[in-house]
C-alpha cells in the first residue's frame, strides 16, 4: 500500500500521457516496476525543463507537442547527462537538499529504455508524428558472468536449511526451530522449480494443487504458467501446510511476522544468513537468484533442450537463457581444462626436452 500510495503520488506530477502510458503498457506488472518506469520518466522530464524547455516550470504541464520537438541530439546529451547530474529534492522536514546521481552502462540503459517505451507508445497512438528513440544506441554493457552455486555449496545449504541444530544457539535456534518447516519448503521449492523470488512470494494457498502435484504462478507480465512440482517439492509444501492447526485454505502461502504475506526482502534476509551459517560469502551466491541460476545450469548440465529450461523459467526472451548457458558454459570449460593432460603424464608418453 505504500509504495502504490508513492507511485500515485509520482504519477500525479506527470504529464497526463504518461500516466496513460504506465496505466496501460504496464498494467499487471509489479508496483516496483510501474514505479521504477515512472522516476525514469520524471528524470527525462526534468533533463528537458532544464536544458530545452526552460518555459515549464512543473512536469505535468509537459504536452504531446513538447516530445514531438525532441531531437536525436537531445537524447543523445540525455544519454551523457546520465553519467552523472545533480538533483534536488525536499526532507519530510521540507529541507532542500541537493544529491549527486551517478548512472551505470546498465541504470542508462534502464532509463532509455522507460523513455523508449513512452516515444514507441506515443508514436502507436498517433499522438507524435516520429520516435526519434530509434536513432538511438544504447550504452554497451559488457556480461558479467554470475555462478551458480556448486554442487558442494547445494549440498552444504541444503543441510544447514533441514539440519540447523547443528548450526545455530540460542534465540537463532528458537527462531530457526519455529520456522524449520516453512524455511524448508521455500528453499525446496526455489531450488527445486527456479521461480523468481517475487513470484515465489505472491504464491497463495490457493495456488497450490496436490493432486495434480502443481502450482500456478503469476510470471513477470501477468501470465499465469502451471509449475509442476517434484516429488521433495511437493512433500515439502505439504509438511509445512500440515503444521497449521486449523489447517490453512486460503492466503499468502508463506507467511512472515504477524501471519503477513512473507515479503521477497525477508527471503532474502534467510538466504544470507542460512550461506553464511556455512561459509557462503560471495556476494552473487548469497542473493535469491542464485539459486535460480543453480536450477538453470543443473537442467543444462543434466542434458535438458535450452527452450524446455526458457519455457521452465518463464522467459519470454530465449537470448536471456543463454546468459544461464554461458554460466554452465563456462563450469564445463572449467572441468575440461582441469582434466586436459598437458605433460601425457598419465599415458606414459610424458614430454621430454629434445
Amino acid at each position: 500500500m505504500i509504495k502504490e500510495h508513492y507511485l500515485r503520488n509520482y504519477l500525479s506530477e506527470l504529464p497526463d500521457f504518461v500516466f496513460t502510458y504506465i496505466e496501460e503498457y504496464y498494467n499487471g506488472e509489479s508496483i516496483n516496476t510501474q514505479l521504477g518506469y515512472s522516476l525514469d520518466i520524471r528524470v527525462f522530464l526534468n533533463y528537458l525543463r532544464e536544458y530545452k524547455f526552460t518555459n515549464i516550470k512543473k512536469n505535468e504541464d509537459f504536452t504531446t507537442s513538447d516530445m514531438d520537438a525532441v531531437t536525436p541530439s537531445d537524447l543523445i546529451r540525455f544519454k551523457a547527462y546520465l553519467r552523472e547530474y545533480e538533483t534536488t529534492y525536499f526532507s519530510p522536514y521540507g529541507k532542500k537538499i541537493k544529491r549527486i546521481c551517478r548512472n551505470s552502462p546498465f541504470g542508462i540503459n534502464r532509463k532509455l529504455s522507460a523513455v523508449r517505451g513512452m516515444f514507441i507508445y506515443l508514436y502507436k497512438t498517433e499522438e507524435i508524428s516520429q520516435n526519434v528513440t530509434d536513432k538511438v544506441d544504447f550504452a554497451k554493457l559488457h556480461q558479467k558472468i554470475k555462478k551458480p552455486l556448486t554442487t558442494q555449496e547445494t549440498l552444504r545449504l541444503i543441510d544447514v536449511i533441514h539440519n540447523g541444530e547443528k548450526y545455530f544457539t540460542g534465540r537463532n535456534l528458537t527462531e530457526y526451530k519455529n520456522k524449520k518447516l516453512r524455511d524448508i519448503a521455500i528453499f525446496t521449492t526455489y531450488l527445486g522449480t527456479g521461480i523468481r523470488v517475487s513470484e515465489l512470494a505472491n504464491l497463495r494457498v490457493t495456488d497450490v494443487d496436490f493432486q495434480t502435484e502443481s502450482f500456478i504462478v503469476t510470471r513477470k507480465g501477468g501470465d499465469q504458467q502451471e509449475i509442476f512440482m517434484p516429488v521433495q517439492v511437493n512433500n515439502a509444501i505439504a509438511d509445512y501446510l500440515d503444521s497449521f492447526d486449523p489447517p490453512r485454505d486460503a492466503g499468502p502461502l508463506f507467511l512472515g511476522r504477524g501471519g503477513r504475506a512473507l515479503t521477497t526482502a525477508a527471503i532474502e534476509k534467510m538466504l544470507k544468513n542460512y550461506c553464511l551459517a556455512v561459509g557462503i560469502t560471495h556476494p552473487d551466491k548469497t542473493r535469491p537468484h542464485a539459486l535460480r541460476r543453480t536450477f538453470a545450469c543443473r537442467l543444462l548440465e543434466d542434458g535438458v533442450d535450452i527452450k524446455m529450461v526458457a519455457e521452465l523459467l518463464g522467459h519470454k526472451n530465449i537470448e536471456v537463457t543463454h546468459r544461464y548457458y554461458a554460466q554452465y558454459s563456462s563450469q564445463k570449460r572449467r572441468e575440461v581444462m582441469h582434466n586436459l593432460d598437458v605433460l601425457h603424464e598419465h599415458d606414459g608418453k610424458k614430454l621430454t626436452d629434445e
